[in-house]
């Protein structure tokens, strides 16, 4: 029986993803629900399970391509089972050339280097030819505009996926941006009695407002607002490969010392690219910090589907006024940005004035 191995759906929003390594090669026995090959997708490395037991007869597509959804991966068949050439020719994807220029191969390499279209520049060649003395030509003529290329990274795998969702994020979701000043002196005091993280902090009092105010604790589906039930609260990591985005579920049910455990250890998988499908699935709302860069306030943009994000900057000691004096408080700013077809802004600033309250008013840091 012949079996194919496909691209999975990881996500509502996955359209495509991106072959990691091969576990097997063609012609290895394979076992049903063994790891044969690993998946990139939605910033996260997952290992594709064999659906059959078999022999992996054919790979139909290569390390490091990028396929859609449900496109033909690999075919599992019986040892005694042979292929027809329609399954030995299934829908094996090519990868795109450059439209031929009629250039010479030191042209071709300068241009590169300089980013240039040889399209932009004429050729003085037999037949309209380009040459290296062309480029060079061009590159004088253009008064400094071309820098050379000191490297090129290929918009693959985690930088494409998330390059794809903030584009759609900002394409199909208004974005509507408010800020807070809040004060952290619990949660400093906090931080230094429990050795717990400002980002683990966040995590819990958000999670408790979302449960309060759970219009923001939802997700727009065509015309229907689906608002759930648990907080599952995404931290933004930045790793060597690019954002990634774990996801703390049910945080509402969670203590705050099982929720530090949780970011190390997701902080820990994410840093060596081992999240699983699990790890970055479900989110609801999502964290993102840059404080920890010395950055004041900004305004991050949705993860989708999800109605809003919490931005985070630095921890700033500041002169405040209080019962008529003056006294040095650590401040941090928080930018909310939500779905305005979702939320309005005075639900949104209930929300951010609840996440502030719960910040100032964090209990555990007495004594």
């Amino acid at each position: 029986m012949v079996t194919k191995v496909v691209m999975p759906k990881l996500s509502l929003t996955m359209k495509e993803g991106t072959v990691g390594k091969w576990y097997k090669k063609e012609g290895d026995t394979v076992q049903k629900n063994e790891p044969i090959v690993e998946v990139v997708s939605e910033k996260a490395t997952y290992d594709l399970e064999a659906p059959a037991s078999g022999i992996l007869r054919k790979i139909m597509v290569e390390e490091g391509v990028d396929v859609p959804v449900n496109q033909v991966l690999a075919i599992i068949t019986s040892p005694d089972e042979t292929l027809s050439e329609t399954d030995m020719v299934a829908e094996k994807p090519k990868a795109e050339k450059d439209p031929e220029v009629l250039a010479s191969p030191s042209a071709k390499r300068l241009a590169k280097e300089y980013g240039i279209g040889l399209s932009l520049v004429k050729g003085t060649g037999p037949d309209g030819r380009i040459g290296q003395e062309d480029v060079e030509r061009f590159v004088q003529e253009s008064h400094g505009v071309f820098s050379k290329v000191k490297e090129t990274i290929e918009l693959t795998g985690f930088r494409k996926t998330s390059a794809e969702r903030v584009s759609m994020s900002f394409r199909t979701a208004p974005h509507s941006t408010i800020m807070m000043e809040v004060d952290v002196s619990h949660a400093a005091a906090l931080h230094q009695k429990l050795h717990v993280s400002y980002t683990a902090v966040l995590v819990k009092v958000v999670a408790e407002a979302l449960i309060e105010h759970s219009l923001i604790n939802s997700s727009l589906d065509e015309n229907k607002i689906r608002i759930f039930e648990s907080a599952n609260v995404g931290v933004a990591m930045a790793t060597e490969n690019g954002l990634v985005v774990p996801v703390i579920h049910n945080a509402e049910k969670r203590s705050l010392q099982e929720i530090e455990e949780a970011i190390e250890e997701l902080g820990a998988k994410a840093r060596h690219g081992k999240l699983t499908k699990k790890d970055v699935s479900g989110g609801t709302f999502t964290i993102t910090n840059l404080g920890m860069y010395d950055v004041d306030l900004f305004t991050p943009i949705i993860n989708p589907p999800e109605a809003a994000i919490l931005g985070v900057g630095a921890i700033k000691e500041k002169p405040v006024a209080i019962d008529g004096k003056i006294v040095v408080k650590p401040l941090m700013m928080l930018s909310l940005s939500y779905d305005h077809r979702i939320v309005d802004g005075a639900p949104a600033a209930e929300f951010l004035r609840k996440v502030k309250g719960k910040i100032e008013k964090i209990a555990g840091a007495e004594g």
